[in-house]
């Protein structure tokens, strides 16, 4: 319905404006997530400033925004509230680091293993997640009410008809930008459509004198440039034991969330960034940050996607996007802090449109039923907890799906060759799923003395499956019948190898076979 289809080429001009664009979302977004932590709004921005400017520069996503995320914040809050500030620097310091070794034993290439019902999932989840939190700018702050103060059980629309005039100018504003948004690449791309829609609404604003909430209404964003600062922590085993299990949980939040939002953006610009990379240019920002007075942070899939769909393509609309933002910190922030809450609103739900995966609905009743599954359990569990929970159920859940499956696929072939022996076939893979369903497809009474198993279309998947061997190795032992294997794969020798005396058989050597040549004579 709002499907934007940016230009796919990188410029100057797009990447300069398209930054500009990503700043102005970010303020709010910043100053809303390091209230989330309970830190100082300055903590947020400066964390959106380095953060996004590091991972710009040495990242191995062009185009990719990062910066302060909810994700992060929801976890630093007991962190900050148990022992203070100054724990969470140290904590995002060793965060840093453990994302930076995450990326030199290339960690990243593991990310593979999500699959694609997960992140749809994870895509869905996500824009649900941004679009419940701008709710919040409809209510009275403190209050659990709609701008004019009646409870929230009331709908919106009969609300409005009450005469709720704070409640109607914000949803009037709100359309409007989604309009502009919408309807203005129709007659021009000269600029983003939604920093037009920002400066267009703000001048609206300004110009009526509008009652309605601004940037500034949340907090101020003034300040100087971040300064060097050592966390002022013990250190000792102490803090050690503090601050490692946050930073693991930190680490890894922020790197499947930066991983998949690089394959997210990798799928609209049809390009493909470099994961490892990546690792380690969010361990640089990290522990840069943490040394900066900075709450770090990771990936942003909203402000990348308002990034994209603004048209910024190259490392320049992250580094403009970190400058701009700097910029308004340092000389602008009266001037930013007139920009009216809804304007951002609405581009954050043009962004929420744009980001969910509308075809998913259509695709549920076509797919697998456990695809379905995992799609709809990734998308709440991410609303009700977190990414990285959500991601790891989802991965879980797609393994033991896929185990069950393939468990069912394997079967056994019994038939005799010329030296009398009893051959069995074996098609499909063997491994913890499908032992039992191996084990009851062998009798070693109907088999005769000499029983050779043939494993050409199959493969010994793990120590499961040793054992499963072993222990029909002893049936056949104790029924006085010997049993030998052949057709064994590489990767199988290498496991029965490792074994050693584990796999009471005798193993077969694949046999050679020769070609007859008239050149060889």
């Amino acid at each position: 319905m709002f499907e934007i289809s940016p230009s796919r080429v990188a410029s100057t001009k797009n990447d300069v404006l398209s930054g500009l664009t990503v700043a102005l979302a970010l303020v709010p977004e910043a100053v809303a997530f390091s209230f989330v932590a309970g830190v100082e709004p300055l903590v947020g921005l400066y964390a959106a400033f380095m953060v996004g400017l590091i991972t710009a520069c040495i990242g191995g996503r062009p185009g990719m925004i990062s910066g302060a995320t909810g994700a992060l914040a929801v976890v630093m809050v007991a962190l900050v509230k148990d022992h203070g500030v100054e724990y969470l620097f140290a904590t995002v310091v060793l965060m840093g680091i453990l994302q930076i070794g995450a990326g030199i034993f290339k960690l990243g290439k593991f990310i593979r293993m999500v699959p694609h019902p997960v992140m749809l999932g994870f895509v869905n989840g996500l824009a649900i997640v941004i679009f419940l939190a701008q709710l919040q700018q409809f209510g009275n702050p403190g209050e659990a009410g709609w701008l004019t103060g009646t409870s929230l059980e009331g709908s919106v629309i009969d609300i409005a008809w009450m005469g709720g005039n704070d409640l109607v100018t914000m949803l009037s504003l709100v359309v409007l930008t989604m309009a502009i948004i919408h309807f203005l690449p129709k007659l021009t791309r000269a600029i983003p459509s939604s920093l037009a829609a920002i400066v267009v609404v703000s001048l609206l604003v300004i110009g009526m004198n509008f009652d309605t909430r601004v940037v500034g209404d949340v907090a101020s964003i003034a300040g100087g440039l971040p300064s060097f600062h050592i966390p002022m922590v013990p250190l000792n085993w102490e803090t050690l034991s503090i601050i490692f299990p946050y930073s693991v949980i930190l680490a890894a939040i922020g790197l499947i969330e930066s991983l998949l939002t690089l394959r997210l953006v990798d799928e609209i610009t049809e390009t493909r960034g470099r994961g490892n990379r990546e690792c380690i240019g969010q361990g640089v920002a990290n522990t840069v940050t943490g040394f900066f007075g900075g709450m770090g942070g990771c990936a942003m899939i909203g402000q990348s996607m308002i990034n994209v769909n603004s048209g910024g393509r190259g490392r320049l609309s992250g580094i403009s996007a970190a400058l701009f933002l700097l910029a308004f910190i340092l000389v602008a922030s009266p001037l930013i802090e007139q920009i009216p809450l809804a304007a951002l609103t609405g581009v954050m739900f043009i962004v929420v449109i744009g980001t969910f995966e509308w075809s998913s609905f259509r695709i549920l009743h076509k797919v697998p039923k456990q695809d379905a599954l995992v799609l709809v359990l990734v998308s709440a569990v991410t609303v009700a907890t977190d990414l990285a929970v959500a991601v790891v159920v989802g991965v879980i859940v797609s393994a033991l799906v896929f185990a069950w499956e393939n468990a069912k696929h394997i079967r056994v072939e019994k038939r005799e060759d010329h030296k009398g022996s009893t051959v069995y076939a074996v098609i499909g893979p063997l491994f913890f799923g499908s032992v039992t369903s191996f084990l009851e497809q062998f009798d070693p009474k109907e088999a005769k003395e000499d029983v050779v198993i043939d494993f050409a279309r199959s493969r010994v998947a793990d120590h499961s499956g040793l054992e499963a061997i072993d222990s029909l190795a002893e049936r056949y032992l104790n029924a006085g019948k010997t049993l030998h294997l052949v057709h064994l794969s590489t990767e199988c020798k290498k496991l029965l190898r490792k074994a050693g005396n584990l796999v009471e058989v005798n193993v077969i050597e694949d046999p050679q076979y020769f070609v007859a040549e008239d050149s060889l004579g």
